[in-house]
């Protein structure tokens, strides 16, 4: 595939949250973008080049120039086109709350969601989630009073971007491991990303629910074999 001049490439998979991100930025921002969908099992010689280091995706491509890390790829999108919707706000205190919210999701929501999977440590997990998410809530009404749900004024943004591109997928977690994760012990966190579910563009980019349900039953068959 040739590169031209000026053109934002999107190296990706239908099923990863992070890629999900970056596409929620990129309509978000209005910007044109090509998608190219990778196979993880047969890499591209394209992605290996453009991300010799992790090797996977997401990986955006600009003006010939690559960067890797969903996170760190919101950061350059507002930056390169600081243009409104804002991802980020634009005092420099609440631009890092936002980043540490978004971090701590990372760090320490996502990984519960794998420990999940093994039906053994299951219960254990579901508990640490309600712990971790209660955290969650806590700090989220602390540092941004009033900006629920969207954690950015009317507009999506860096943090709802970050949590909705996971979270807005529990019902096919759900459905896929026949097993409640998240439930009304964390009824704010579950109202925010209801309503992020309900964004109509994050409606639009999420991967279809039941290709997703598939997805995920092939991932826990082949973890667990």
């Amino acid at each position: 595939m040739e590169e031209k001049q000026g053109e934002v490439v999107l190296f990706g998979t239908w099923a990863s949250n992070p890629c999900t991100r970056v596409e929620l930025a990129l309509k978000l921002k209005g910007i044109p973008y090509k998608y190219v969908e990778e196979d993880l099992k047969n890499k591209s010689e394209l992605l290996l080049r453009h991300n010799p280091v992790y090797k996977k995706v997401p990986v955006l491509v600009h003006n010939g120039k690559s960067i890797a890390e969903s996170l760190i790829i919101l950061e350059y999108i507002e930056e390169c086109w600081n243009t409104t919707p804002k991802l980020l706000p634009e005092d420099p205190h609440q631009r890092a709350k936002v980043r540490f919210w978004a971090n701590y999701y990372d760090q320490k929501v996502v990984p519960i969601f794998h420990r999940a999977k093994g039906k053994e440590e299951r219960e254990k997990a579901i508990e640490d989630l309600s712990q971790v998410l209660k955290v969650f809530e806590e700090g989220i009404e602390k540092d941004f009073p009033g900006q629920n749900p969207f954690f950015n004024g009317e507009s999506l943004g860096y943090l709802g971007i970050s949590i909705g591109s996971h979270g807005c997928n529990y019902k096919a977690v759900h459905e896929a491991m026949d097993a409640v994760l998240l439930s009304e012990k964390n009824p704010k966190f579950l109202s925010w990303v209801h309503a992020l579910m309900n964004c109509p563009l994050m409606e639009e980019t999420l991967p279809p629910h039941d290709k997703l349900v598939a997805g995920i039953r092939v991932w826990l068959n082949s973890t667990q074999a």
